[in-house]
């Protein structure tokens, strides 16, 4: 297969590359099993022997468990006998071991299969081959490797190490976010009617962040007049949006956004703003900080709310977006329930978090029948793929289609890496 790039610096995505099953089956191959590290879960998830977390990486299912010995494993959550989907909880703890409940067969804690009933038959007849052997037939194993309390997956042996593949900036940013223990608060499951890189898109687009989300402009959240900027790694295939809280003032927002359509500064008003007291808690000042991780991961901070969103490809025209959010072990319960209530920003029902999820469903359906055109991604200017210091721009999002052309083996000509 091959994507014919109207242009080699990726300012022009063909609509089709949303749309093609057999492209979507590819990628799967390529980038989700390929030489990629996948963000998995975080060890906070699963601290002691027995705990276990499924988790996806693309449409595969995974286990993430810690065994007896307390090594952590991950494995393909599918029964190697008719292919049976082993564990069904978003999370808990095995006693003794994990059972599929269609012929019962059993997996340990490392994914290992140890049991088949009536193996041997009953009463003399019946059972498997004589020549069946279980250590053929164990569940595929993943290379897991945890980066500061962040578990990461892949398939391929030939992946680099997961700190070259992170880099300086990728692991400066878990570090950032991991620098002390962290309390698991609860998860959230959005499902969104387009392709899955329309949200990968969509985490690197700061074009769209202080347009779309009214509230965010109307409460000084996130506004393209306070200072910020975009920061990717070397390959660009790692992104963050960031800003700083109060770096402008309600006169240059006036001013900045006099005229748009539809964006009315002075609106609405809010009879209770709890949700909107920030906490300074990071040496850098930011409190908005955006981490995307290729290809299927982003640990974000939005004032005090802090979680991780998983991107689950579910086919060509459907993902989830599988949220985890978290706060440190030495908050305060007072604190616990402010990031809480701040958290009500985002998931499927939060203040921005919906905008994000209509967004993406109607440029899916509205390039369905278009998929000899393409979309236009020119903001911010268009030669290399740089790091910026302001966000109005849409150039992270030429980085991952750069990377992501490199891995499918589907780059233009002289295309701009």
């Amino acid at each position: 297969m091959t994507v014919d790039w109207p242009r080699n610096d990726y300012s022009r995505v063909p609509f089709s590359v949303y749309h093609d099953p057999e492209l979507y089956t590819l990628e799967m191959e390529r980038v989700f099993r390929g030489n990629c590290w996948s963000y998995l879960a975080f060890e906070a998830e699963v601290p002691n022997p027995g705990d276990f977390r499924t988790t996806w990486v693309g449409d595969t299912p995974v286990v993430v468990s810690r065994s007896d010995d307390g090594q952590l494993h991950a494995f393909v959550n599918r029964c190697s006998h008719r292919g049976a989907q082993i564990v069904r909880e978003v999370s808990g703890h095995c006693k003794t071991d994990h059972v599929c409940i269609y012929h019962r067969w059993c997996y340990s804690k490392k994914g290992e299969l140890i049991g088949v009933p009536f193996r041997r038959g009953l009463q003399g007849q019946g059972g498997m081959p004589a020549d069946f052997d279980m250590q053929a037939h164990h569940p595929k194993a993943l290379r897991l490797a945890n980066y500061h309390g962040v578990l990461f997956g892949t398939f391929s042996d030939a992946a680099e190490p997961i700190e070259t593949y992170l880099g300086e900036f990728g692991t400066g940013m878990i570090k950032r976010f991991m620098h002390k223990p962290i309390k698991i608060l609860g998860y959230t499951r959005q499902l969104i009617e387009g392709n899955w890189k329309l949200y990968a898109e969509n985490l690197r687009d700061t074009y769209h962040a202080s347009l779309l989300h009214e509230f965010f402009v109307t409460y000084g959240v996130d506004r393209a007049t306070q200072k910020g900027g975009v920061r990717m790694d070397e390959r660009h295939r790692h992104n963050m949006n960031y800003a700083f809280s109060n770096s402008d003032t309600q006169s240059q927002a006036e001013q900045a956004y006099a005229g748009i359509s539809g964006v009315e500064l002075d609106r609405m008003r809010l009879s209770d703003q709890k949700i909107l007291a920030y906490r300074p808690e990071f040496a850098d000042g930011l409190n908005l900080a955006t981490p995307t991780f290729f290809p299927n991961a982003i640990i974000i901070q939005i004032n005090n709310s802090l979680s991780s969103r998983q991107i689950r490809p579910k086919g060509v025209n459907a993902h989830e977006i599988f949220q985890t959010l978290f706060g440190y072990e030495d908050d305060t319960e007072e604190m616990t329930r402010h990031r809480l209530i701040s958290a009500n920003l985002v998931g499927p029902a939060g203040l921005v978090s919906m905008e994000d999820g209509e967004a993406i469903e109607i440029v899916q359906k509205a390039t369905r029948r278009e998929t000899a055109s393409h979309s236009l991604v020119e903001m911010g200017g268009l030669g290399p793929i740089q790091n910026l210091e302001h966000r109005v721009t849409e150039t992270p999002i030429r980085g991952f289609w750069s990377y992501w052309s490199e891995l499918m083996g589907m780059e233009p000509e002289g295309g701009i890496r």
